[in-house]
């Protein structure tokens, strides 16, 4: 057990500790805020003051020889309003510096700035080269402040040290911000900060779209019709001074745009969450804008180029750079298609419902883990591998698997891959619940664990219950010899009805005490003891009353029942107290005369045994125990199990990433709760939210 005792004062406050990893982060800050208050940029339009010309940088400063003006150009903002942007954009810098450090970070910024301010000054240099380019007379001969650029290569710096699939995420982002902002806005600035973009992304090479997953994938083509969306936000509400011409805002209501908007956004989720209806639709609107495009050009050089202006109130350059938006994301959607498959393939193939008779074939010859026969169950469906099978149930967008996959040993890891690469292209978000060690190794290196249970396993062989750690066992015991109870090991089937009726009332009396309805999934109830290889432990008082009650699953290795998991445990109120610890007690003796390894008595969810480093996640543990406690006992029936002196083996929750976790906790409460109401969750809520102010 975990020492109780807490120490009154934390060594080190967390929020101060990130703070002193940040020297360089804070000092730049300080220096960017020293200089608004100096020069009252905090309050006023810097851009207007006396001063911003000599220390603006840009194509004039340089062209008149103020060199100073990349250093302190980069350390003012334009306006009072802009601060909040800059300040948070920032965010690039103190990752890379609490990361690789102050010389790290401050190299990236630094060099992200400088070349971000000279390249945009000689490629605006070339372009206003070229006639009757008015936006490249003009950005040329614009000045500018503020630090940016160099925000801009910290944040593409930074995001290259994420893991799998964030790295590619915020990328593609920072990509698709700048894009739109150079096409659209076309500011010096934004100039600089896809200059800035680019050089990080080519020294660094961080971002491989051509690697990316059947997920990813969808996930580009989400951000891509986001980017589109923005397109249309930005022509409806903001003058408009990109390369490609100028546009004043649309005259026409802007709820018409709201609801365009919100159509496109929905579409795009729609693609994110791989619906084909998405990904069509996608192709028929930005099919349209693309041809409108291509219509536009041609009809640019068959007429007068002034007349088509004219019709188009100015705004032909800007609907052909969307145009070119629509194309790109079009053709991409094209390029993955298989991403989205027809909706008869919304499931995995080829999943079904569990054929008991298979799954226990498999069981019997290559055997499984102490949570194996729960794949037996009503409500799992099954998947063919080649090596084997997974057993599964798709709730909420979820393929949730369950324990470790069946089969061969040897190819239990090739079948982790196909259920995975399964459950991807059929749009599910596949996740392995309570998993061993095995089947953690097995999933992709990039995939996110986390403990749900400890499994308590009692080694059988050798059990004696002498000696002072056994005392309170062996006390009940004899207290039930001393009041003539009597222990049997059977089947439900073979009880008589009476003996049935007495376990139905029992179970229906603790159901009915808990506000929630029977739990599932790994949880069983009478309708799954009813297998005739489920055992019942039976504790009957001297007037043949029943006083509780074991189911036991079989744990198959070798060919053979090698173990027992308690499944099912109920008592009858008023009866024989130490009714639980007889029959565990009783039954593991029972097993292990009869020759079985182990006896698992389950895992209790929320009460893990953490190494002692493991501060935050234990906390976090103990919070929510504390607060389920009052419906589900979780923690009390850890401490109960702690009486057979078990052994641990964790349990995992694995996932890909935690944007998956939103939708497998709502999968992971259907499928132990599939019956409860909404009646019934807020019931139990008011329950915990009164059992906690008792407490306090």
């Amino acid at each position: 057990m975990r020492d109780a005792e807490k120490p009154t004062q934390p060594s080190t406050r967390p929020f101060l500790s990130v703070l002193r990893r940040l020297p360089a982060t804070i000092a730049f800050i300080a220096i960017l805020l020293a200089c608004g208050i100096v020069s009252q940029g905090l309050w006023r339009p810097f851009e207007d003051s006396a001063a911003f010309e000599a220390v603006a940088y840009g194509l004039p400063a340089l062209e008149a020889g103020r060199w100073w003006t990349p250093l302190t150009g980069t350390f003012f903002v334009v306006q009072p309003l802009v601060y909040i942007p800059t300040l948070l954009i920032l965010w690039g810098f103190a990752v890379l510096e609490y990361l690789r450090g102050w010389k790290v970070a401050a190299a990236y910024f630094a060099i992200g700035q400088l070349f971000a301010i000279f390249t945009s000054a000689l490629l605006l240099w070339m372009f206003a080269l070229i006639p009757n380019w008015a936006w490249a007379a003009e950005q040329a001969a614009t000045l500018d402040v503020g630090p940016s650029g160099g925000a801009f290569a910290c944040m593409a710096a930074a995001a290259a040290l994420f893991a799998s699939p964030w790295r590619v995420r915020v990328l593609l982002l920072l990509i698709a911000v700048a894009t739109i902002g150079l096409l659209f806005l076309g500011t010096v600035a934004d100039l600089e900060h896809a200059v800035a973009l680019a050089l990080v992304l080519l020294v660094d090479r961080s971002l491989h779209v051509q690697r990316a997953t059947v997920r990813e994938q969808r996930f580009i083509a989400f951000i891509g019709v986001l980017a589109f969306a923005a397109t249309q936000v930005i022509f409806a509400f903001v003058p408009t001074d990109g390369p490609f011409g100028t546009s004043a805002p649309l005259a026409g209501p802007w709820w018409t745009t709201v609801v365009e908007t919100l159509v496109v956004v929905l579409i795009a989720d729609g693609l994110r969450r791989a619906r084909r209806w998405a990904w069509v639709v996608s192709l028929v609107l930005l099919g349209i804008n693309a041809l409108l495009g291509v219509l536009l050009l041609a009809l640019l050089a068959a007429a007068d180029q002034a007349d088509v202006h004219a019709a188009f109130d100015g705004g032909v350059a800007l609907t052909i750079a969307t145009a070119g938006v629509a194309l790109a994301v079009f053709i991409y959607l094209v390029w993955v298609r298989a991403a989205f498959p027809p909706r008869h393939r919304r499931t995995l193939s080829p999943g079904h419902p569990t054929d008991h008779d298979e799954t226990k074939k498999l069981l019997r010859a290559h055997g499984g883990g102490t949570l194996s026969w729960m794949t037996t169950w009503e409500g799992m469906s099954t998947t063919h591998t080649e090596h084997g099978s997974v057993a599964y149930q798709q709730r909420a967008g979820v393929a949730l698997a369950l324990a470790d996959p069946l089969g061969p040993e040897e190819g239990r890891a090739a079948s982790v891959a196909e259920f995975i690469d399964d459950a991807e292209r059929a749009g599910l978000a596949p996740c392995f619940f309570s998993a061993g060690e095995a089947t953690r190794a097995a999933v992709p290196a990039t995939w996110r664990s986390l403990v749900v249970a400890d499994d308590t396993i009692v080694d059988l062989p050798g059990l004696e219950y002498t000696g002072k750690r056994w005392a309170s066992i062996r006390t009940s015991m004899n207290r039930a010899g001393r009041e003539e109870m009597t222990f049997r090991m059977s089947t439900l089937r073979d009880e008589s009805w009476g003996v049935r009726a007495q376990l139905h009332a029992i179970s229906e009396m603790w159901v009915g005490d808990k506000g929630l309805p029977e739990m599932g999934f790994t949880l069983g109830s009478l309708e799954q003891a009813e297998d005739p290889e489920v055992r019942i432990a039976l504790a009957l008082a001297p007037n043949g009353d029943v006083d509780g009650f074991l189911s036991w699953l079989p744990v198959y290795g070798e060919g053979r029942v090698r173990g027992w998991t308690l499944d099912l445990m109920r008592r009858r109120d008023g009866g024989f107290p130490p009714v639980m610890e007889y029959l565990i007690g009783m039954s593991a003796a029972h097993f292990r005369d009869e020759g079985a390894e182990i006896l698992s008595l389950s895992g209790a969810p929320l009460a893990h045994e953490y190494p002692p480093d493991a501060r935050v996640i234990a906390d976090l543990s103990d919070k929510l125990a504390d607060m389920l406690e009052p419906v589900y006992g979780f923690r009390s029936l850890h401490r109960f199990k702690e009486k057979f002196h078990p052994r641990y083996e964790t349990l995992y929750l694995l996932y890909r990433d935690e944007g998956d976790l939103p939708r497998i906790g709502l999968a992971l409460t259907r499928a132990f709760l599939p019956d409860a109401t909404a009646r019934q969750f807020a019931s139990a809520g008011l329950e915990l939210v009164q059992r906690g102010g008792e407490r306090e």
